[in-house]
């Protein structure tokens, strides 16, 4: 079997940051997969089960309701190793690209109160697995040390 793209990346050379994972064609659309990677993999601890749940409904909900990306929105998630996020948009885009929309999600999630959105028995298969507040400062830690003064390390994969 071939190598998944994503497993032939460095991951101990791989800071937090905001990395084009792949782009496929759909018909004749391009999808870009990004790759929001919010902790040092196998250096910096995971992100908890609540607090990554958490920041996937808000920025989920953020992103589907976004003017200007919303129509473009196809997919926001954990990656399973608990280091970050994948953001699936219809277009072809570099990761600088998506900045101004990231940095609006995050600060979304930081500045977040009340209800997080989709959190019932109904309509989440277990929303009692949630922390907001481990969740804002997740958020606010990578805005202040990513996001708000991003560096081509953050934007590009190691080589």
């Amino acid at each position: 079997m071939k190598t998944i793209a994503s497993f032939t990346v460095d991951h101990t050379r791989l800071l937090p940051g905001v990395y084009v994972s792949r782009k496929d064609m759909a018909g004749s659309e391009i999808i870009t997969t990004f790759d929001i990677r919010i902790t040092r993999p196998n250096i910096d601890p995971v992100m908890g089960t609540g607090e990554i749940h958490t920041i996937e409904h808000l920025a989920a909900t953020f992103l589907r309701n976004d003017e200007e990306y919303a129509a473009r929105d196809i997919y926001f998630g954990p990656m399973g190793c608990r280091t970050g996020f994948y953001l699936v948009l219809a277009g072809d885009y570099k990761s600088a690209d998506i900045i101004p929309l990231l940095t609006r999600t995050f600060e979304f999630c930081r500045d977040f109160e009340g209800e997080i959105p989709g959190a019932t028995p109904v309509q989440c298969g277990n929303c009692s697995d949630m922390n907001l507040p481990v969740a804002k400062k997740i958020a606010e830690k990578f805005l202040d040390e990513v996001l708000y003064d991003i560096k081509e390390c953050n934007l590009n994969y190691p080589e």
